[in-house]
Order: C-alpha cells, then sequence, then structure tokens
C-alpha cells in the first residue's frame, strides 16, 4: 500500500489510513456536575465532567491575577485494562503518566477560553477511564471540551456568565506510522505497534495547541509527518463538528 492511500488497507478493524474510529457522546452522565458526558471513542469510553468553583487558586490571589482558571484531573480506573491497575491512591503519589495527561488536559481547556470572561471561578476538569483501547488522552480533551461548554452554557443559563467565554472549541486525535504507512486514530493494537506515535490538540480555527510526536521504533521523513498532520486536521475536523452536534444536544 503506498502512503496515503485510503482506498486499501490492512488495519485490523478494516478502517481507512484517515478514518476515526466511531465516537459518540452521552451528555449528563454525572448529574451532580455541572456538565459532564461520556465519550465512546471505538471501545475507549470516559467520563468527562465540568465541576464549577466560585473561587480561584490562591497563587491567583497571592499575584493579583484576574479572571479564573482551568485545571484537570485525569485517572483511569483498576478496571479500566485488561490487566488491573492500581489506584494512584494506593502508591502515595499520582504517575508520571496521568500528571502529563491531565497537564495536557488543562493547557488545551484554557487555551479554549478567555480566562478573564470567565471570572473569578475555577473549573475543574474531571477524566475518569472506563475502559482503555488507545487514544485515552485525545478521548479526555475532547470529551472534557463538551463537558466544558455545557458547564459553561449553564452558568449562562443561570446569570453567572454575561457571555460565552469560549474562544475557539479544541479536540485532540492520534495520529502514527504503523507497518510504514501514516494512519489516524490508533487503537491499542496498532499504538503498540506504531514506529511512531503522536497526538495532536488543534482548535476550530486549524491552530495547533500541542503536538505531541515520537519516533518509538524508527525516525520518520518529512512527507511521513506532512502525511501524519494531513490525516490529524481531517480528524480533527470531523471530531469539532462531533462535539458541536452532542452540545447543541444538551
Amino acid at each position: 500500500m503506498s502512503e496515503g492511500d485510503s482506498s486499501t488497507n490492512q488495519r485490523p478493524d478494516g478502517r481507512a489510513v484517515d478514518q476515526l474510529r466511531t465516537v459518540t457522546f452521552k451528555n449528563n452522565i454525572a448529574p451532580y456536575a455541572t456538565g459532564s458526558t461520556l465519550i465512546e471513542w471505538g471501545d475507549t469510553r470516559v467520563i468527562c465532567s465540568a465541576t464549577v468553583e466560585e473561587s480561584v487558586p490562591r497563587w491567583m490571589k497571592m499575584q493579583n491575577v484576574e479572571g479564573g482558571w482551568l485545571t484537570a484531573e485525569y485517572s483511569m480506573l483498576p478496571y479500566s485494562t485488561l490487566d488491573r491497575k492500581r489506584r494512584d491512591i494506593t502508591k502515595g503519589k499520582i504517575d508520571g503518566r496521568s500528571q502529563e495527561i491531565q497537564r495536557l488536559i488543562g493547557r488545551s481547556m484554557r487555551a479554549a477560553v478567555d480566562l478573564i470572561k470567565l471570572g473569578s471561578r475555577t473549573i475543574w476538569i474531571d477524566c475518569d477511564v472506563l475502559q482503555a483501547d488507545g487514544g485515552t488522552r485525545t478521548a479526555s480533551v475532547t470529551g472534557g471540551y463538551v463537558a466544558l461548554s455545557l458547564a459553561l452554557a449553564k452558568l449562562q443559563a443561570d446569570g453567572l456568565l454575561d457571555c460565552n467565554p469560549v474562544v475557539s472549541p479544541v479536540a485532540a486525535v492520534s495520529v502514527g506510522v504503523v507497518n510504514g504507512v501514516s494512519i489516524l486514530d490508533l487503537p491499542y493494537v496498532e499504538d503498540v505497534a506504531a514506529e511512531v506515535d503522536m497526538n495532536l490538540v488543534m482548535n476550530a480555527n486549524g491552530e495547533f495547541i500541542e503536538l505531541q510526536g515520537t519516533g518509538e521504533k524508527n525516525t520518520f521523513s518529512d512527507g511521513e509527518l506532512a502525511t501524519m498532520l494531513a490525516h490529524g486536521r481531517k480528524g480533527i475536523a470531523e471530531l469539532l463538528e462531533l462535539q458541536k452536534a452532542a452540545i447543541a444536544e444538551g
């Protein structure tokens, strides 16, 4: 198969090289959160919630920083993987991977919002992985934005926000190179075999928020990078439309 050819493929699930897995949202999955959704992305499932606190972190008060704050926490539940995953609390500290991912989610959400317009409040984005089959961080970012948008709509409806502080919607997707072919949206079986693994976070203006790319087993060329980015842009555009529809449903 030639690079970028989507007409034929050898992917385990039969998808074309530039095709997303099925992505769906089930909103209001956590009724006590201000906004929430269950994102089902292939066989990966993540509950994303947004909870509002009418205060800001102490460091913002100490430094007289105006506006609000957005931050995130991420965890994989013990039964989310084939082999039981120990809870971080049993180890006495959050593991490095979870810390990296929750920081990514927080950066992505802050890039989506005008923090001054948010007002003097904090929004927590909590992402809990129920089932992991690759792409849990991209699902968390993509679902996290839906939960955030639902929470902001509620704040507006309750008269706590004068306007929507969203600057631009954000979504995330994985790309990579497997068996010499650049592909979009890697499930676990492809992720572990990938020669190159990359995660893209982008906004609706076509701008990059974050690129995380690594040559896992091999180097990659300019051409492979260009193909991965093209696949990623296509996937992000589709995800943004799915997000828009989910948010409209409320």
